[in-house]
Order: structure tokens, then sequence, then C-alpha cells
């Protein structure tokens, strides 16, 4: 899908976030599925005006904040990376805590050996 696709999902992902809503509290106020407003909060789904319009007053914000993109950053490179994270995220959340643990602190070693290996050369 398109950048702008990305970014006015990622944008509804943001107002959702900033309203304390769960996806699955937004996906009912809707009479949305789960599954689709996760597509449509990562840019899978190109979205009727109809559609918007329902997200827009379940969220309880002007149209104009949805497309209010002077804090997203455009560089597709971060794009990229906050759908990764994301992806890892939502990779987590169905593990336990000793999993979530486990991940993190091959996580952090990793990092802190790319850092060594960076501050070294």
């Amino acid at each position: 899908m398109s950048d702008f696709i990305k970014l006015i999902g990622e944008q509804i992902r943001n107002i959702r976030k900033e309203r304390g809503l769960t996806k699955e509290a937004l996906a009912n106020e809707c009479g949305f599925q789960y599954s689709y407003l996760s597509d449509i909060e990562r840019g899978e789904r190109n979205i009727s005006m109809e559609t918007l319009e329902k997200i827009v007053e379940a969220l309880g914000v002007v149209p104009a904040e949805i497309f209010n993109f002077s804090h997203a950053n455009t560089d597709n490179e971060s794009i990229e990376k906050r759908m990764l994270i994301e992806s890892v995220r939502a990779l987590l959340s169905g593990r336990n805590v000793e999993e979530v643990k486990f991940i993190h602190r091959v996580a952090n070693d990793f990092v802190q050996t790319v850092d060594q290996t960076t501050k070294s050369k």
C-alpha cells in the first residue's frame, strides 16, 4: 500500500492510543471486526470515506486531525522501523512473562554487542 495509507493508519492508531482506547473497543464502536481495524492501522486496507467517517466519529475528532501529519515522520525507513517494532510487540503480546523477559535479555545483549562493536571501530 502507499505511504499515504500507512500514514492514515498510523494517525488513527496514535489518536486511538491517545484516547486510551484498545483496538477492540474502537472496532466495536465502529462496528468493525478487530482484524479489519488492525489492517487499517497497519496501512494494509484502502478504506472508504464511510469507514473513515465511522472512525472519526468513534474517536471524537474532527476529520482534519486524521490528516494532520505534522508529528509524523514520513521517512520510509522510519515508517518501516515503526512497523517492525509494532510487529515485534504484537508477536510478544501472546507470550508469557518469562518468554518476554528472555527475548528482552537477548535483544539487550545484541544491542550492547552492536554498540561495543561500533565504538571500537
